[in-house]
């Protein structure tokens, strides 16, 4: 009986989960009918763009023009029907697909209601996506990297802000933008190797080792700002240009497609690839499995003859290098200026971005994907003029990322002795 009390309860919670998700289709549907299709005329059209604001190679398309209605009516109906066929029969192991549609039909049906009777650039609207999440997908990288080895690394924030900030002064200085995103990589590895040195070694909180790193960064970057980079002798350090996209061929001319991956700068193709090399690195090459061997049984590692500190080491100074590629972007790759503060956030959200992907390296970029389009989505709706108070509108990547953090994914377990100092006997 012992034996089976544990797997009922796991059908239990199944079950239960179902019915919630059941439920919240059933409520999705219902919502784009009470809210957004309330008072809608059947004259309204929703305009979309599709193609980007500026000059691009892509093939050029017609709007595409919607009746607002009966768009947001159909939308309701495949929700409702998503939602009765999982409290009916159930979906079985179409389940999580159907809430993947479900929610791109939500957001699509808030799209049509946002821009009804007006236009909105898709195109536009998807570039700014990729865009923002570039940064978020870097800081969750680095995140994985690291606590793949057991090594919390809060510092995330710390090391992207120091890395925007010496990218955009080495460029400046030297009038090369290769050598500004050289440093901002050299300064990610330098903190991360400070952060790694003091959890590691030294065995301090990992949690406080981070939040020191954090606070460093924050206060060292806005003493120069203020004190040198604002001062009129010393204005050329803050204006270091910024990298410019590069098309590629064919690819690029792809409609709608094209203007959004094709066309990106070095920065956004170098995401892209450290993607690829960091999920194959940590699940197919001899690195990556003793990486995760030492973030899960460090011990066992250890008997084995992998040696656990060194493994560490590598890891987050790893991690620190490609959060300093994220720094890069904030300035050398978007504004070609610091400001204080610059990155606002963005390593936290790239760390609910790692937890939201279960610490695998393509599933935290595609949960960048959705803090970018959040953030994106706020700009937007602002341009729109929705009535949303703009203060929500401010909030949106941050309350996306507080609702992901409470679990909205089901419940992420992180490597086992992730945040565990490890003692050698």
């Amino acid at each position: 009986m012992a034996a089976v009390a544990p797997a009922v309860r796991t059908r239990q919670k199944l079950i239960t989960r179902e019915r919630i998700l059941g439920v919240t289709f059933l409520l999705a549907g219902l919502f784009i009918l009470l809210v957004f299709a309330r008072g809608v005329g059947p004259e309204v059209r929703t305009k979309f763009i599709l193609n980007p604001g500026r000059a691009t190679v892509a093939i050029r398309l017609p709007p595409w023009v919607l009746p607002t209605r009966t768009t947001l009516f159909l939308l309701a109906g495949l929700c409702i029907a998503a939602g009765v066929a999982e409290l009916g029969r159930g979906l079985g192991r179409w389940l999580n697909l159907a809430f993947l549609f479900v929610f791109l039909f939500f957001v699509f049906a808030f799209l049509v209601w946002a821009a009804r009777g007006r236009s909105l650039n898709l195109v536009g609207m998807l570039q700014a996506t990729l865009q923002r999440s570039v940064p978020i997908a870097l800081g969750g990288l680095s995140g994985v990297l690291c606590e793949r080895s057991a090594v919390i690394n809060i510092a995330i924030e710390g090391m992207m802000l120091a890395a925007a900030f010496v990218a955009v002064v080495v460029a400046s200085a030297t009038g090369n933008l290769w050598l500004g995103l050289l440093a901002a990589i050299v300064t990610g590895a330098v903190m991360a190797a400070w952060h790694a040195w003091l959890s590691i070694r030294f065995r301090v909180d990992q949690i406080v080792s981070g939040t020191v790193i954090n606070i460093f960064a924050a206060g060292a970057t806005s003493y120069l700002t203020a004190r040198v980079l604002v001062q009129p002798q010393y204005q050329h350090l803050n204006n270091s240009g910024i990298f410019k996209p590069i098309p590629i061929p064919g690819l690029a001319n792809i409609p709608v497609v094209g203007p959004v991956l094709f066309e990106g700068n070095i920065i956004l193709y170098l995401t892209i690839l450290l993607v690829a090399l960091i999920h194959i690195g940590l699940f197919y090459t001899r690195w990556g499995l003793r990486t995760i061997a030492v973030g899960e049984h460090p011990r066992a590692a250890d008997t084995l003859g992998i040696n656990v500190y060194r493994t560490r080491y590598i890891a987050v100074i790893l991690g620190g290098m490609v959060a300093g590629v994220g720094g890069a972007y904030f300035t050398i790759g978007t504004v070609g200026r610091f400001d204080e503060l610059l990155t606002a956030g963005k390593g936290f959200i790239g760390l609910a971005a790692m937890i939201f992907g279960k610490w695998n390296p393509i599933g935290t970029f595609g949960a960048s994907l959705i803090f970018g389009f959040a953030d994106s989505l706020q700009t937007k709706l602002q341009i729109l003029r929705v009535p949303i108070p703009s203060e929500f509108l401010l909030m949106a990547p941050y309350i996306a990322t507080m609702i992901v953090l409470a679990g909205v994914v089901g419940r992420a377990e992180p490597p086992a002795a992730d945040g565990q100092p490890y003692v050698k006997e």
